[in-house]
């Protein structure tokens, strides 16, 4: 089933314009930041397995099936990515008791501290960007992604 096409009212067609050209710069921004802090975290870690080392820390004890369908991609992507910060010995595979041919993954004490360390500096680069803000606009900015993020929480991606 495909969705119609909504339709952006001309008088607002500006402000909806405004904000799709500033989330698009904020995207290409954050990928930017987000190889940097893969780095950070180890020299040899792309940004994809970045993120993924993210999502197994929030969500630890992890399933690989689980992952694969948080980020829409294949089991043999995940596989692989997987297998890279297994061998950088960030993370670790453990049988799952409930299934015998299942593995859970936990972040290993190594790879807690190396995330801890980039997201200690990623806090102080973003403190940096925003010390001159009064507080309460931090506030609302942070209330406002959190808003936008949980719109596409509920009704994820919309089809094209």
């Amino acid at each position: 089933m495909t969705e119609t096409p909504t339709a952006v009212p001309v008088d607002e067609f500006e402000a909806y314009s405004a904000v799709e050209h500033q989330l698009g710069v904020l995207f290409r921004r954050s990928r930017a930041l987000s190889g940097k802090i893969s780095r950070a975290v180890h020299p040899e870690l792309e940004v994809a397995a970045y993120s993924l080392l993210v999502r197994i820390e929030e969500v630890a004890p992890a399933r690989p099936s689980d992952l694969a369908a948080y980020f829409g991609v294949g089991k043999a992507t995940i596989s692989r990515q997987l297998k890279v910060l297994e061998e950088l010995g960030l993370i670790q595979r453990e049988p799952n008791p409930r299934d015998g041919r299942a593995h859970s993954l936990n972040l290993t004490d190594e790879g807690h501290q190396r995330l801890d360390s980039a997201r200690s500096a990623r806090q102080e680069r973003l403190y940096a960007l925003l010390a001159t803000w009064p507080t309460e606009d931090v506030r609302l900015l942070g209330g406002m992604l959190a808003r936008f993020n949980a719109l596409t929480d509920i009704y994820g991606e919309p089809n094209p």
